[in-house]
């Protein structure tokens, strides 16, 4: 979008519009849905409770909320089987899967810097006044 008068594009003042990233960002990074992701992609359909032993810290609360939200953003398919007792499964959607080039490149950028953090970190906690 462009200024009418002057023809120069409009620059957004609001810092979340000025990030286009921003939603995808809020999906993908919530806290819990990189676990659960990274759990589906590398072993594939899981059940809750195969989720909830591999994913120790998450509370079955939060995993049913994040699950139903994944499911909502299309990034976890729900197969409800309606046998006694019922069974329910959960995988990675293929747009889910598509993320898996961001979690290559992040655990690459993990491996080579979080060394580096950890000792700004440690730089910045010794040099600070407190």
């Amino acid at each position: 979008m462009a200024d009418t008068a002057t023809g120069m594009p409009l620059v957004p003042t609001d810092p979340e519009l000025a990030c286009p990233i921003g939603p995808v960002v809020d999906i993908v990074f919530s806290r819990w849905t990189t676990p659960i992701l990274w759990t589906l992609n590398m072993h594939g359909r899981q059940r809750f409770v195969e989720l909830e032993r591999r994913i120790t810290r998450i509370t079955p609360k939060v995993l049913t909320q994040r699950l139903r939200q994944l499911e909502r953003d299309g990034m976890v398919v729900r197969t409800y089987h309606p046998e006694v007792p019922p069974r329910v499964e959960y995988e990675i959607s293929e747009l889910g899967r598509s993320l898996a080039p961001l979690f290559a490149h992040l655990t690459e950028w993990a491996t080579t810097n979080l060394d580096k953090v950890e000792r700004a970190r440690h730089e910045y906690d010794t040099d600070s006044p407190q």
